[in-house]
């Protein structure tokens, strides 16, 4: 008797395309008319302006009636608050990330891995008049972050060998593009400890990360500190890589590491 597949679930095209809408607003490009999304998704107008006012409907997106332009309601804000609250790692490295802030003077940030793109969760800013623009929520090529490279140095999943797959594109001058160059800076982040990123990503900017586990020794999140090269010399990061690192401890403590357990069974 020949068994029967199991039918594949039936998407619902309509769900799908709402949900394309709503995730090709980005923190550059925060507002669309319905031609710029019929154009940039491959869909009719018709079809564009019906989910546009669906979602208007439930307050996911908003309609500016002078610019005829759409951008994210509260709704999308009220779901995200949801999301964050119930991560553990956002509601235990809360606290660490303000000490690190106090401790360095510098913009600390939470960071965790979707797909293989890094995301920031969680941020405190610091006091300085001069700060870095970051975004909660924005998309980072992992390879050219600290709190990425930390992130893939520390991959179970084989993402390395994937990003690369993808292809290392050139942000600055600075980013690492060389497959191998890439996988021996990994293994040189996994024997430190810690990770840097000069200029990487964006020009002027330098950060540090470290990485976050969770009750299992698995790497879950990464924290980081950001700020400009100017306050961000050579000569302070041995200090800022050592106050990063405790910060990572102290937020894998809270989150049930105990590090002492880890070395008897390795050892």
């Amino acid at each position: 008797m020949v068994k029967k597949r199991k039918s594949e679930p039936q998407l619902l095209s309509s769900v799908q395309n709402a949900l394309r809408i709503l995730k090709s607003f980005s923190t550059f490009d925060t507002s669309k008319k319905v031609s710029d999304l019929a154009e940039s998704l491959g869909l009719a107008k018709s079809t564009v302006s019906r989910l546009l006012a669906t979602l208007a409907s439930e307050g996911f997106v908003v309609k500016n009636d002078k610019s005829g332009k759409y951008s994210l309601g509260l709704s999308v804000l009220t779901l995200g608050g949801v999301l964050t609250n119930n991560l553990e790692i956002y509601k235990e490295a809360g606290p660490v990330l303000s000490k690190l802030v106090n401790d360095t003077g510098e913009t600390s940030h939470l960071a965790i891995m979707d797909g293989l793109d890094t995301i920031y969760i969680h941020k405190e800013e610091c006091n300085h008049p001069v700060r870095i623009l970051t975004h909660i929520g924005r998309r980072n090529p992992s390879y050219c972050t600290s709190s990425g490279k930390v992130l893939l140095a520390f991959d179970e999943n084989g993402a390395v060998e994937k990003v690369i797959e993808q292809g290392l594109e050139a942000h600055t001058e600075n980013s690492v593009t060389d497959p191998d160059e890439l996988r021996e800076h990994l293994a040189s982040i996994r024997e430190n400890g810690y990770a840097i990123s000069t200029e990487e990503l964006r020009e002027g900017i330098k950060s540090v990360a470290a990485p976050i586990r969770d009750h299992t020794g698995k790497v879950v999140s990464a924290i980081t500190v950001v700020g400009p090269l100017q306050r961000m010399t050579p000569n302070k990061i041995p200090d800022i890589a050592k106050k990063v690192m405790a910060a990572g401890k102290d937020a894998s403590e809270r989150m049930g590491y105990d590090e002492r357990y880890f070395k008897r069974m390795r050892g």
